[in-house]
């Protein structure tokens, strides 16, 4: 019999009462066999009723994180990280922009070919994409070709928030931004302690600034910053 494995999912949150519960459900009601869920939830200092909702639900997750402000993304990030004790780990927006029933993509890549670390693509979708803002994507291909070439890589999407990876290949004492910027700093860093990088076609329901999307076009000067640094540190 297969041994049984451990998913830490760590989902952040901020102002997200109208879709957390659903997407704690489908996280719950994705099964994957010999997979086992560590799911983390970080309030980042919600000020509607997500960390009331959260209290009344506390079936659906096993660990809840809750900072008093609204700390960034990537504090809160790394405080799940700080607690995950899977074999793997990946990261889940709070929203419906994303959609755990790709799961299965991604643990099949560490099954069966040892994967090290994956990213998800929204621009080679398995079924649908939902258009979303022209400059962000934009933003999106220029650092996806600027990490390409500086880290010899051929990613198409690195700012997928679906980044799957082996825990141990994470040292998470050595992160040291807080901002949207970490989402590039965490990926150079297990770039350099990898061997085995995938990527897998997702599915992506992108949300508007209207709807509560909160990454800007304005933010790709920090990842730039982050990735020259962490290539020539």
């Amino acid at each position: 019999m297969q041994e049984q494995k451990i998913l830490s999912v760590i989902i952040p949150v901020f102002n997200e009462e109208k879709t957390i519960i659903e997407i704690l459900k489908k996280i719950n009601n994705k099964k994957i066999e010999n997979i086992k869920y560590q799911i983390i939830v970080i309030n980042d200092g919600s000020k509607d009723g997500t960390l009331d909702l959260l209290k009344k639900n506390n079936h659906l997750y096993q660990h809840l994180l809750d900072n008093n402000d609204n700390k960034g993304k990537g504090f809160a990030v790394k405080n799940g990280l700080k607690i995950a004790r899977g074999d793997y780990v990946i990261f889940q927006d709070a929203d419906l922009e994303y959609d755990p029933k790709d799961y299965d993509k991604f643990i099949n890549l560490f099954i069966n070919f040892d994967a090290d670390v994956i990213l998800g693509s929204r621009f080679n979708y398995s079924e649908y994409t939902r258009s979303h803002n022209f400059l962000n994507k934009i933003g999106n291909y220029f650092i996806t070709f600027f990490f390409n070439i500086l880290f010899n890589t051929t990613f198409t999407d690195i700012y997928c928030c679906y980044l799957a990876f082996k825990r141990d290949l994470l040292a998470v004492e050595n992160i040291k931004t807080t901002g949207f910027e970490q989402h590039a700093e965490i990926l150079c860093s297990l770039k350099r302690n990898s061997k085995k990088l995938y990527e897998v076609s997702i599915n992506y329901n992108g949300r508007s600034v209207e709807e509560g999307k909160k990454i800007r076009f304005y933010h790709i000067f920090k990842v730039i910053f982050i990735i020259l640094f962490k290539r020539f540190k």
